[in-house]
């Protein structure tokens, strides 16, 4: 087959041709830059749009990625600084005969805010790609290269570069996505952890608006306590010997170094992070920024309205605790998941009477052991995801226009891979796991047509497209694939959600008995009160 071209905006491309799982092909645009190289005077700043170049651009390999070590692969660090590149892949593209433009499904990896890329090792398009949408992945800065954010406003970094990445990156779909068969006026932005809780932030931001038609945020929200950043030095000051108030010495330092020198710093200062602590990387509210990505505290956003409302669909899987097994992060000292927006000290007693709530909650008399492996597993879920996801639905449902789809994933199968690889025995879906019934990645079996895998992963590509489509995951409500209606959140008192497991189940309130511990247990803090609940 001839290899495709096209042109857009900045020049021409030439991409590849590959099959899905069905055996159908598609084409592959990969390696695109949408921004220029964020290097030199460009490091820690805003991204600028990408430069138009001359001649055919081979666009048949992926783009660097942006620099990180690999969790899954240990000894794996690898990328570049320069890794602002996104991936399109479609079934056809336009003619004059074919000019009929297909949904647009806009990916946001997760990993931390500091790991993780769009590529195909870890989100190949095979699975949704045989729906009739278009699909785009995209890199965006990690760590401290991507989330560093100075008080000082003459050096020009108030932080969130990572998602002004995205932003652009939107931007760019924009301008360029109906060349690839793509509705520019019909984007769904979806993402899973980080990715996740991007996505929520991006649905708050006041720079995004018209640039995306709904939202999927799985397994993350702004929320979630280790979504936020820092402003300012606090980590890297000591790190580097210098005064945290010495912004500008700070700022002098880090751009002498090496991209390798700062990850060296990162991977320390990251390592020593308690579970619900301060981070030094995640969103911050800009106070310094002509144009911030973030100008109000989440939940202030969220309770007046003024958040883009679009279709949002919001979940969680039924393990998200498990993750914490690959960062080999025991739970010791429950003061370590008293989240820090508690306001409290480590060493407070405050904290320890919190800390001591959580663990009689969730263990009464017993200790963490492998015998109360589940509980340990409850706790973390909850504290690092459900409470905040919870939080975000009955705040925005309050104010909100259009739908909001809440569900729980709860499926178990060969491509749970991530609880397998961990060699988890307990029930539950883990975190990340729900990835793999929308994306192959370098994990993923072979799947058998017709096998449980086969039939789940078809389910749930389908609620993922109709959403993209429709803006309702089940608007057929005789397709035999599904068998289930998909109710909006309309009472808060009442929260409709679907259980995604090998069969789809309508439900009412997930696991409200822990959602109400939390509920009372944020009631009881002033601090907590004032910024995650309502």
């Amino acid at each position: 087959m001839v290899p495709p071209e096209l042109t857009i905006d900045q020049g021409t491309l030439r991409g590849s041709t590959s099959t899905d799982l069905r055996g159908n092909s598609f084409f592959k645009f990969q390696g695109i830059p949408y921004a220029k190289p964020p290097i030199g005077e460009l490091r820690f700043k805003a991204p600028v749009p990408a430069e138009p170049w001359t001649g055919i651009l081979d666009a048949t390999k992926q783009g660097p990625v942006c620099f990180h070590r690999d969790p899954l692969r240990k000894g794996l660090i690898s990328g570049s600084e320069d890794c602002l590149y996104l991936n399109v892949y479609t079934k056809t593209l336009p003619d004059h005969a074919n000019t009929t433009l297909r949904p647009v499904l806009f990916w946001v990896h997760g990993g931390g805010f500091y790991f993780g890329s769009g590529n195909e090792d870890l989100y190949g398009p095979d699975f949704l790609i045989t729906e009739d949408v278009v699909v785009v992945t995209i890199n965006y800065r990690l760590g401290v290269l991507g989330f560093l954010s100075l008080e000082d406003p003459s050096l020009d970094v108030p932080g969130n570069a990572g998602f002004k990445d995205q932003v652009l990156a939107l931007k760019w779909v924009q301008n360029n996505i109906s060349k690839f068969g793509g509705d520019p006026n019909n984007v769904t932005i979806f993402g899973e952890s980080a990715g996740g809780a991007a996505i929520h932030l991006l649905v708050l931001s006041p720079m995004t608006k018209g640039l995306f038609h709904k939202a999927i945020a799985q397994s993350g929200c702004a929320l979630n306590p280790w979504a936020r950043g820092t402003t300012g030095c606090a980590f890297l000051g000591p790190a580097l010997g210098v005064e945290p108030s010495d912004e500008k010495t700070i700022y002098n330092i880090l751009m002498t170094k090496s991209v390798e020198e700062i990850f060296q710093i990162q991977d320390i200062l990251m390592s020593g992070l308690v579970l619900s602590g301060h981070r030094p990387v995640g969103f911050v509210v800009e106070t310094n920024s002509s144009q911030p990505f973030l100008d109000d505290e989440p939940m202030n956003i969220i309770t007046s309205g003024r958040f883009n409302q679009v279709p949002f669909m919001v979940g969680y899987t039924t393990g998200e605790g498990m993750i914490f097994d690959l960062m080999r992060r025991e739970l010791k000292d429950f003061r370590d998941v008293v989240p820090w927006f508690f306001g409290y000290e480590r060493d407070a007693p405050e904290t320890r009477t919190i800390a001591d709530k959580i663990k009689k909650f969730y263990f009464g008399d017993d200790e963490v052991s492998p015998k109360t492996v589940t509980q340990k597993y409850n706790c973390l879920t909850d504290v690092q995801f459900l409470y905040g996801i919870y939080v975000t639905i009955i705040n925005q449902v309050a104010v909100s226009q259009v739908p909001t789809y809440l569900y729980r994933m709860s499926v178990e199968s060969g491509l749970n891979v991530l609880k397998i690889f961990l060699k988890i025995e307990v029930p539950g879906t883990s975190h990340y796991d729900d990835v793999g019934y929308l994306f192959r990645h370098f994990a993923t079996p072979d799947i058998t047509p017709g096998s449980t895998e086969d039939l789940c992963l078809t389910k749930i590509v389908k609620l993922w497209t109709n959403f993209a489509k429709f803006g309702n995951p089940t608007p057929d409500v005789n397709d035999p694939r599904l068998k289930a209606v998909w109710k909006p959140v309309t009472n808060t008192s009442n929260l409709d959600f679907l259980d995604i497991g090998k069969d789809l189940v309508a439900l009412v309130n997930p696991d409200p008995e822990r959602i109400n511990f939390w509920k009372q247990l944020f009631s009881e803090s002033p601090a907590a009160h004032k910024t995650h609940h309502k």
